[in-house]
């Protein structure tokens, strides 16, 4: 690749736009969403005791880690954006002609045509939802039916997509200063409820933590589905390897974003539910419909509005980063002829995956308006532990195959061990603990992309009107193909 500033202005590709903060910031924007304000009490739930659940909590947040590191090293010898698909994409694809490169293909199949679009549909939901309940009361919308109530709901979550997908058509460099702010608001909330169980601490309000251990669960499953739970809610670790190729230094600033972030989020989420439990009984927590709201509706009188605010600007932060890295796989499959190749084509002056970025906008779009989204994601919010296990088994395998690359970062080979027992664990446990036909309609879906990828991928089948289709893009867009050298 060319060094020559000319060069540079001359040929479209994602830039280095993203530091060491940056990347902590999209670490801390996925993984704080609204789980841990709104409802997280599964884990409580099926620990039994307030000290057993806040060990899980800790142990989790452990676990995150673990498999975070297996991501920093795979992301520093693989030096690309697409986490997992680039992983998987890299560890099989010369294996063989035709199966090869099939699970990458899958991978991105799920991920950006249902998965992340209806993860994203359901976050701007949440937002909207909590955007407007502070304000309720001030309109004088209390009387409004429900009916209108989501109507207004939904209204509110299409204005907050077409935002978020303004900004990341318009710039990199405009998504991470928006990026930064919002991931500074949403742990200004979490310190909020922390500070607030630390007065009640202070003023000697322990009688709710008094129980400890009392209750804990010797039931394997129970223990089982309250890490299940808990995993859930620090999902989105592995995001900063999704957008490898626009991070600085990523031989270094990929590790350190993890080992910042990850431990960051894990005294948070600790130090939440410690807050929660000195003020709301373990009953009371697992019957709130929201258990930050009605913490804040407490203890911070004229002052709750700051809860729900804090859900919001939670919420909007971690749906801007959710598609702003989906549309990075999106663009990777493009590249490598997975996906429609102008989805890899970049903004000419703007540096960003325009195509790919509106397709994003357009699924999630349809997701809202058609509504029941809760249904698409249990249908395949498994299939991201099954993503993970097959990233730790890329690592495993690349080990084996290529053993001399250069590794800037590398895990001890016990750990990518551990995570891909974990990985298969929390792929089958909700099978096991609740049996349902949304896993065979998950699988038949993961299926269905073998039709596809038979004709158009293998056998490399072009429609005519590709290239009119094609053109269009590139004249709606100012896009233009990256460099052969990506």
């Amino acid at each position: 690749m060319s060094h020559g500033n000319e060069n540079k202005k001359k040929t479209p590709g994602l830039q280095r736009n993203i530091g060491l903060m940056a990347a902590v910031n999209i670490i801390i924007s996925v993984m704080i969403g609204s789980g841990i304000f709104v409802s997280p009490t599964a884990a409580l739930r099926y620990s039994g005791s307030i000290g057993f659940c806040l060990v899980v909590w800790t142990a989790c947040g452990f676990v995150s880690l673990l498999g975070a590191l297996c991501f920093a090293e795979l992301g520093t010898v693989i030096p690309r954006s697409g986490a997992e698909y680039a992983y998987l994409f890299e560890a099989f694809a010369k294996q063989n002609k035709f199966w090869g490169p099939l699970p990458a293909f899958l991978l991105s199949w799920v991920f950006v045509l249902v998965l992340r679009p209806a993860e994203i549909a359901v976050i701007v939901l949440t937002f909207a939802e909590y955007s407007i309940q502070p304000l309720v009361p001030v309109l004088g919308m209390t009387h409004m039916s429900v009916h209108d109530l989501e109507k207004l709901i939904k209204l509110i979550a299409l204005l907050g997509l077409g935002i978020i997908t303004y900004i990341n058509l318009s710039s990199v460099k405009l998504y991470v200063r928006i990026n930064n702010i919002f991931s500074v608001c949403k742990v200004i909330a979490c310190l909020i409820v922390i500070g607030g169980g630390i007065y009640q601490l202070a003023i000697g309000k322990t009688e709710n933590l008094q129980s400890g251990f009392k209750g804990t669960t010797t039931n394997l499953g129970h223990i089982a589905l309250a890490f299940y739970n808990g995993l859930w809610a620090y999902d989105g670790w592995s995001s900063v390897t999704t957008v490898t190729e626009e991070i600085k230094c990523p031989e270094k600033n990929i590790p350190r974003s993890i080992m910042i972030g990850v431990p960051i989020i894990t005294g948070l989420y600790v130090f939440m539910n410690l807050a929660y439990m000195t003020v709301l009984t373990p009953h009371e927590m697992m019957t709130a419909p929201a258990v930050a709201v009605e913490f804040g509706n407490r203890i911070l009188g004229p002052m709750a509005f700051l809860i729900p605010l804090g859900v919001a600007l939670s919420t909007f932060g971690c749906a801007l980063s959710v598609q702003f890295g989906v549309t990075r796989l999106c663009f990777v499959a493009g590249r490598e002829g997975h996906f429609l190749e102008p989805m890899s084509y970049i903004h000419v002056k703007r540096s960003t995956p325009g195509p790919a970025v509106a397709l994003q906008g357009i699924i999630t779009f349809m997701f809202i308006v058609v509504g029941d989204i809760e249904a698409l994601i249990e249908f395949a919010s498994f299939l991201i532990w099954v993503a993970y296990g097959s990233a730790f088994v890329s690592l495993l395998v690349l080990r084996r195959t290529h053993p001399d690359i250069p590794r800037p970062y590398k895990v001890p080979i016990i750990i990518p061990i551990f995570a891909l027992l974990v990985a298969i664990f929390l792929s089958v446990m909700p099978i096991i603990s609740e049996p349902s036909i949304k896993y065979l309609a998950a699988l038949a879906f993961i299926f269905s992309g073998i039709a596809v990828y038979t004709p158009f991928v293998y056998h490399k089948i072009r429609p005519r009107w590709m290239n009119k289709f094609t053109y269009l893009l590139q004249c709606l867009f100012e896009a233009a193909p990256p460099p052969k050298e990506l």
